[in-house]
C-alpha cells in the first residue's frame, strides 16, 4: 500500500494523527470507550530521562524535519523543562514564518491511538465558542453529559463554578485572566470533573446544571445532522457534515455517499466548519467518494518531502468507490478552524471541478503540510514531525494563508448557532444552497479569517466568534478544535 515508511508508525495530514484499523457503522455516538492513562516517564527509564528525550527529538528533526534550513545548528537543550518546550526553541524559525504553527510536537502514543481508533476522549462532550465575551456551544455530541443536560448548540454558558456557591460569570474569569482562566476554570480532561453551569437558551431559559466529564467515543458524523438529503424548493442537495477525520469516519461516510447515489443526487455541500484535520486516508476517502467520474489515472494529491527523503515522495490517484457520485457543483462550508485534511480535499477536488467548487463561510486555518509519527515507545513519545508538503493535481500547495487565495469561486457566509448545522435557515447552509442553485454571493477575502483566529490560538487571548483553543491541547483537541 502507498504511503508506508520503513521505521515511522504512521503517515497523515492533521495537527495531530496516527493510529490505524478498524472502523464502525455510521450513525450515533457511543459510551464507555475508556480513555487509556498515558504511560509517565521517569528519569530512571531507559532512554526517558529528560535529555536523552530531547536529543532524541531533536535528532528526529535533524532527519526528517521539512524546512531543516530553519532549525539552529546548535541549541542547548538544558534550559528547558520539557521536550515539547525544546521542540519549541527549535522549530521557532519556521513558526515565525507561518510555515510550522505548533504542528511539530511530542504527545501520547495511548492517548493518540484511543482517539484515532475510536474516537475515546473524556470531556463535557461540547465544542465551545467565544462571541467577544460570551460563551456558547456550538455543538454538543452524542451520547455525552452536556446533551444529556439540555446543553445544545446554541446555549449560552453564562457561569461555571465547581458548585453552585461559586458561580462565576464567564466575562468575569476572561476579564481576570483571559481565556487560559476559562479554561482552567473548565477543570482538566479526566472522567469524573464535574463542573456547575448556568447555562441559557430558548429551549429551556435560564437553568443550573450540573455535569461531569466522562468518557465517550466522538461519532465522527453525527446521527442528528451529520447527513441528509436537503428539500430545498425541490432541488435535492446531499449535505455531510464530518467532525474529524478518525479512522471511524470510513462506514458513516460510505452510507452517506450511498444515499446520495441511489437518490441521484449529484450536488453536494460538505461542511468541515469546525475541522481541525485528522487522517490523511479518510480525507481520501472522502474524495473517492466524489470521484466516481475519475479516471484511476487521474491524480488526487502529491506528497512532497524534502530532498534527502525524495525516495518518500508519493502520489495518490482517484480510486472510485461502489458508493462514489460524479459531483456537478460542490459546496465546502469552512471557517479558521477548517485545517489540513479538510483543506486537502478542498484542494484535491479543485482541478476537476473549477468554478463549481466553492468554499463558503470565511477564510481556512491555511495547512498544506502534514505529519510522520516517529515512536519513543518506553517514554509514550509520539513525535509528530512536519515532514512533507501537499499539492493537488495542478500543484497548487502554498495556501498557508488559506484557501480563499487559492479557490476560484467562494461565497462569505456567518457561522449561525442559532440554528443547527444543515439546516436551510443557518446562514452557512442557506450560502451553500445559494451557490449550489446559481445565486451570487460576497466573495470571502484571502485576509479576513485566519489572523485573529491565529493570534488567540497561539497566544491564548480571546478572539471574537472563534472556538475556545486552550493553550496546550489534547489529542482530540488539537483535531476537534473547541472541543471540552
Amino acid at each position: 500500500m502507498r504511503r508506508t515508511l520503513t521505521a515511522l508508525i504512521a503517515l497523515s495530514l492533521s495537527a495531530c494523527s496516527g493510529g490505524g484499523g478498524g472502523s464502525v457503522s455510521g450513525g450515533g455516538g457511543s459510551t464507555g470507550s475508556v480513555t487509556p492513562t498515558p504511560t509517565t516517564p521517569t528519569p530512571t527509564a531507559a532512554g526517558c530521562t529528560l535529555r536523552e528525550r530531547q536529543d532524541w527529538a531533536a535528532a528526529q528533526l535533524n532527519e526528517w524535519y521539512l524546512f531543516p534550513e530553519t532549525l539552529p545548528a546548535s541549541l542547548d537543550p538544558t534550559p528547558y523543562a520539557s521536550v515539547g518546550a525544546y521542540v519549541d526553541a527549535l522549530t521557532a524559525t519556521a513558526r515565525a514564518q507561518g510555515r510550522d504553527r505548533y504542528f511539530t510536537y511530542v504527545t501520547s502514543i495511548a492517548e493518540e491511538n484511543a482517539y484515532y481508533n475510536s474516537g475515546s476522549s473524556a470531556g463535557f462532550g461540547f465544542r465551545l465558542y467565544l462571541d467577544g465575551n460570551r460563551l456558547y456551544s456550538a455543538e454538543t455530541f452524542e451520547g455525552t453529559s452536556a446533551l444529556t443536560a439540555g446543553i445544545d448548540r446554541g446555549t449560552e454558558i453564562q457561569a461555571i463554578g465547581t458548585s453552585a456557591a461559586n458561580l462565576r460569570n464567564v466575562s468575569d474569569i476572561l476579564a481576570g485572566g483571559g481565556t487560559a482562566a476559562l479554561t482552567d476554570a473548565l477543570g482538566p480532561n479526566t472522567a469524573g470533573t464535574s463542573r456547575t453551569m448556568r447555562v441559557n437558551d430558548a429551549a429551556g431559559g435560564t437553568r443550573v446544571v450540573t455535569i461531569a466529564k466522562t468518557d465517550y467515543a466522538l461519532a465522527p458524523v453525527s446521527s442528528r445532522y451529520g447527513a441528509k438529503i436537503i428539500d430545498d424548493g425541490g432541488h435535492r442537495v446531499g449535505y455531510v457534515n464530518l467532525r474529524t477525520f478518525i479512522n471511524t469516519a470510513d462506514s458513516p461516510l460510505r452510507a452517506a455517499f450511498a444515499q446520495f447515489r441511489a437518490a441521484g443526487v449529484t450536488e453536494v455541500i460538505v461542511d468541515v466548519r469546525y475541522n481541525g484535520g485528522g487522517l490523511v486516508s479518510i480525507a481520501e476517502l472522502m474524495g473517492n467518494l466524489m470521484g466516481a467520474n475519475r479516471a484511476t489515472s487521474d491524480v488526487f494529491d502529491y506528497m512532497t518531502f524534502r530532498p534527502s527523503k525524495s525516495a518518500e515522495n508519493s502520489t495518490a490517484y482517484f480510486a472510485p468507490q461502489t458508493q462514489s457520485i460524479a459531483p456537478t457543483r460542490v459546496a465546502f462550508i469552512g471557517t479558521s478552524s477548517t485545517a489540513s485534511a479538510s483543506e486537502l480535499i478542498v484542494a484535491g477536488m479543485l482541478p476537476y471541478l473549477g468554478t463549481n467548487l466553492a468554499l463558503v463561510g470565511t477564510n481556512t486555518y491555511g495547512k498544506p503540510v502534514g505529519q510522520i509519527a516517529i515512536d519513543k515507545t518506553a517514554c509514550d513519545d509520539r513525535f509528530r514531525i512536519i515532514a512533507f508538503a501537499l499539492q493537488n493535481r495542478d500543484h497548487q500547495g502554498a495556501y498557508f494563508t488559506g484557501l480563499a487565495g487559492t479557490v476560484r469561486a467562494s461565497c462569505r457566509a456567518s457561522d449561525d448557532i442559532a440554528y443547527p448545522m444543515g439546516d436551510p435557515r443557518e446562514a452557512s447552509t442557506r450560502a451553500a444552497l445559494d451557490f449550489i442553485q446559481g445565486k451570487s454571493c460576497t466573495p470571502i477575502s484571502a485576509v479576513t479569517a485566519t489572523a485573529a483566529a491565529r493570534s488567540a490560538t497561539e497566544t491564548g487571548s480571546a478572539a471574537a466568534h472563534e472556538l475556545l483553543a486552550p493553550a496546550q491541547p489534547s489529542v482530540p483537541q488539537r483535531d476537534v478544535p473547541g472541543m471540552f
